[in-house]
């Protein structure tokens, strides 16, 4: 029997569907192995799958071995997950566009992985101010040495300097590129590279050899703020990609913290102008690890996996995708794949026999 990732990279050859789509077909179908075989009208309730899609599905879908992928894609992309593997970070379960494959180099740590150890985005404009750097250096070192991974894009400018004072203090950073796991841009990053695969995670959902390419930038960011709690943002002009950065992190239901600037710098008029829309303003590093100490957080000491009771099938399932920190309703509905209603009931019960708590903002977790 094929492993499930086979089907996911098989998927992924058919043109049309994107991280969406593809997050739609798993909702629907369970698996991607059951949806491969699946007769295209069992695709017309699916939202954003028409007769023409529909129909090129099964016209390509025809034409492809998911043996044949896996072996071959697996040949030149040797370390990948797909949302099958249990290794994959589960944060990025949490979103509408997980990436249906995320390659990596580096020191993998499943705490990260199972959202056990924290992670905090630092992002900002590629041409900081002193000041940018400054604050970026003391913000990203000060949290790698209260145990949290920084996670940022190797970028020229804030991203650098997140990585490069997180690894100064014997921190743990997370690089997600733009580009293939093998490409190194910008060039000049070389040393912080090789530095990162030694005392980090490279990430990225494009496969070896992808060179850069502006229009992958921004799907680069969702994983960003998808992998974290929360995103810093240091310095950022209007049009930023540190912009792009925050509002999928608004969009995921994650923290949005802001280095306040002055009117007169034009890198931080986008910073103004998150706080304008009530971003949390930092004010020291002491004030961010207050802030930050409001967090849903798991004891790392602790196993995340809690025994499963004796539990009826769906409510079971439901269950499952609980854990001590809390998960969004959205995002019960969306890893279950059931119906709002049907959740929004078996939650109630499993509340009522002491199993979870509901928390502010439709949020849930299981008691310990």
């Amino acid at each position: 029997m094929l492993p499930e990732k086979a089907y996911w990279l098989a998927w992924l050859q058919i043109n049309g569907l994107g991280a969406i789509l593809l997050q739609r077909i798993k909702q629907h179908f369970g698996t991607m192995a059951l949806a491969w075989t699946a007769p295209g009208k069992e695709f017309i309730t699916i939202a954003g799958f028409g007769t023409k899609l529909i129909a090129s599905i099964e016209q390509q879908r025809s034409r492809l071995d998911p043996s044949q992928i896996l072996t071959e894609y697996s040949r030149n992309n040797p370390h990948f997950w797909t949302p099958a593997e249990s290794e994959y970070p589960r944060l990025l379960l949490e979103i509408p566009s997980p990436p249906p494959i995320l390659h990596y180099r580096g020191q993998v740590n499943l705490a990260e992985n199972l959202g056990v150890k924290k992670a905090i985005a630092i992002v900002g404009t590629r041409y900081p101010t002193e000041y940018g750097k400054r604050w970026t250096r003391k913000i990203s070192s000060t949290l790698a040495q209260h145990d949290f991974t920084i996670v940022s894009g190797m970028a020229a400018g804030i991203d650098t300097e997140a990585h490069r004072s997180c690894l100064a203090v014997g921190g743990r950073t997370i690089a997600v590129l733009g580009t293939g796991v093998d490409i190194i841009y910008p060039a000049n990053n070389r040393q912080l590279y090789q530095q990162i695969q030694q005392q980090g995670l490279i990430l990225s959902e494009y496969s070896r050899g992808t060179p850069p390419n502006s229009a992958n930038f921004p799907p680069r960011n969702r994983i960003i703020a998808g992998l974290c709690r929360a995103v810093i943002i240091m310095e950022a002009p209007i049009k930023s990609g540190a912009l792009i950065t925050s509002r999928f992190a608004n969009e995921f239901g994650r923290d949005v913290y802001v280095l306040p600037g002055t009117l007169d710098n034009q890198k931080c008029l986008g910073s103004l102008e998150l706080l304008n829309r009530g971003a949390h303003l930092i004010l020291s590093e002491t004030h961010l690890l207050e802030m930050l100490g409001t967090m849903p957080q798991l004891d790392v000491t602790e196993s995340p996996q809690l025994p499963i009771p004796d539990l009826e099938p769906k409510l079971e399932q439901i269950y499952k995708v609980i854990t001590p920190e809390p998960i969004s309703l959205d995002s019960i509905v969306r890893q279950t794949g059931l119906e709002t209603g049907f959740v929004l009931a078996s939650l109630s019960e499993l509340e009522l026999t002491g199993l979870i708590s509901q928390l502010p903002g439709m949020r849930y977790q299981i008691n310990s």
